[in-house]
């Protein structure tokens, strides 16, 4: 299979495959519900009511099916509320009958939070049809155990008795209940929630272990992908899970050791789609902070006095809601660099400079998280750095040292939670490369090389020089808390 045709492959086949097992189960246990708690009607009509009443229930679950791969998302995307709605539509009915308005009625964001809302809309009014279609196929079959015709299906359905109908209902749910559990005995892997296979299970973005492309390049597939797919999307999900997985574990060490090639070229692209999602990240944080910066003395004391939680800007929840790939990324980039120390024989990931690259954005992207949870920043002097003062980096003081006023958030919240979890993985990632060049490090700080080989120069996406270099001491020391 080529390279090209293999993302839209995954997808579709994963999808099919969820339509046909899903279809298949349906068919048993409708028509083992039929064949053995109903008797089957001799005249035509109960041929067709029972056709019929099969036909609609698929359809009902064909429908169901098409709303979910229409809402379903690897990505947790928020939805507009009805409140935002009415503001918005009543901004642009204000701005075509009055005009003047110099800002646009609709921002990318909240297109895209409407869609979604739309999205939504429709999903609940498809299950409806769905619904409606499920009791047609259920008042069918009452119809055929009384050996009725269809006609009049829809009116002589409601005046069944309420414990007649409910009976049926048992009955029926029992049936439905048993076949799924001898189907589930006799296929456990097959029948396993499969909308939440789609987007779960791993995807392996390589040629066959032996084949020529595998001897070749067997990085090809999973780079082009990595760089060609869509951002959010479900194959750019998978892509990135495999990559993870190689890097972390020696399942496919073969995999793992043509990123080491001797050219350095896929080193270098390995290296390069893992920090892309990391630097956005950081760079996102960094605009948010922006607006949280202690520039007024002021400032703290409404942030602490507000009877709500303040209205805290849009882009840091943007930026974390890309916490899953940012995690794996990260999770690779410690893995991969830490593996370099052993597996790297032509000296790539120190000749190219990844490993500065690495361990420098690694570095300010927790500094750019840390801050984000209320955590201080700002440079300490070099005597400062010994075990009796390693709580430089919890203290938030309030003084106008660029430290974001956010403690007054929730600990609770969805944004700390996301933060303080991205902020475990850059910890644990970022030891991972201290673990492994321990000895390099501690020879190159004894050399006041440290920085040198570790920090790459210029200014970083978040932070300063100075506070990545402290922060690096901290890690070496296995202080950072």
């Amino acid at each position: 299979m080529s390279s090209s045709s293999l993302p839209d492959e995954v997808v579709k086949n994963r999808w099919l495959g969820f339509l046909i097992w899903q279809s298949i189960a349906s068919a048993v246990i409708h028509l083992s519900s039929s064949l053995l708690l109903h008797r089957l009607g001799r005249g035509p009509s109960s041929a067709a009511a029972i056709l019929f009443s099969f036909l609609a229930f698929h359809l009902s679950l064909l429908l169901l099916s098409l709303a979910l791969f229409l809402l379903s998302t690897p990505h947790p995307d928020p939805s507009a509320s009805l409140p935002d709605l009415a503001a918005a539509t009543l901004r642009a009915s204000l701005k075509s009958l009055v005009g003047g308005f110099s800002r646009p009625s609709f921002t990318a964001d909240f297109a895209h939070r409407a869609r979604r809302s739309l999205a939504s809309g429709v999903f609940l009014l498809v299950c409806g049809v769905a619904g409606f279609l499920s009791v047609v196929a259920v008042c069918g079959n009452a119809e055929v155990v009384d050996g009725e015709s269809l006609v009049g299906v829809g009116l002589r359905g409601f005046k069944i008795g309420l414990s007649q109908s409910l009976k049926r209902a048992l009955k029926l749910s029992v049936q439905a209940y048993v076949s799924s559990v001898i189907l589930i005995f006799f296929l456990p892997d097959q029948l396993k929630n499969k909308s939440m296979d789609v987007h779960t299970r791993r995807c392996i973005f390589a040629p066959p272990q032996g084949s020529a492309a595998a001897e070749t390049n067997p990085s090809e597939i999973l780079l082009e992908t990595l760089e060609q797919s869509s951002p959010r999307s479900l194959v750019q999900y998978l892509a990135y899970l495999d990559l993870c997985i190689v890097t972390e574990s020696n399942a496919e060490p073969w995999r793992r050791a043509a990123f080491f090639e001797e050219t350095g070229e896929t080193y270098q692209r390995t290296i390069n789609v893992c920090l892309r999602p990391i630097e956005q990240l950081a760079s996102g944080l960094a605009e948010g902070l922006e607006g949280f910066s202690i520039n007024r003395s002021d400032l703290l004391s409404k942030q602490l006095n507000s009877p709500v939680d303040i209205q805290l800007d849009s882009r840091l929840h943007e930026a974390l809601n890309d916490f899953q790939i940012c995690s794996w990324c990260a999770r690779a980039l410690g893995a991969l660099t830490a593996r370099s120390h052993s597996e790297d024989r032509y000296g790539v990931a120190q000749l190219t400079g990844c490993n500065k690259a690495v361990v420098s954005t690694l570095l300010s992207c927790l500094l750019a998280v840390e801050a984000c949870v209320g955590k201080k920043t700002s440079a300490q002097l070099a005597h400062m750095l010994g075990p009796a003062n390693i709580r430089w980096a919890t203290v938030n003081t309030g003084k106008r040292d660029a430290v974001p006023a956010l403690t007054s958030k929730k600990r609770g919240a969805a944004l700390h939670a996301k933060a303080y979890a991205m902020a475990d993985v850059l910890k644990t990632s970022m030891y991972q490369v201290v673990s492994a060049f321990q000895t390099d490090m501690q020879a190159n700080a004894k050399a006041s090389v440290l920085e040198k080989n570790w920090i790459a120069e210029g200014k970083p996406i978040y932070g300063t020089r100075e506070i990545l270099i402290q922060k690096l001491h901290l890690f070496l020391d296995y202080h950072a808390v």
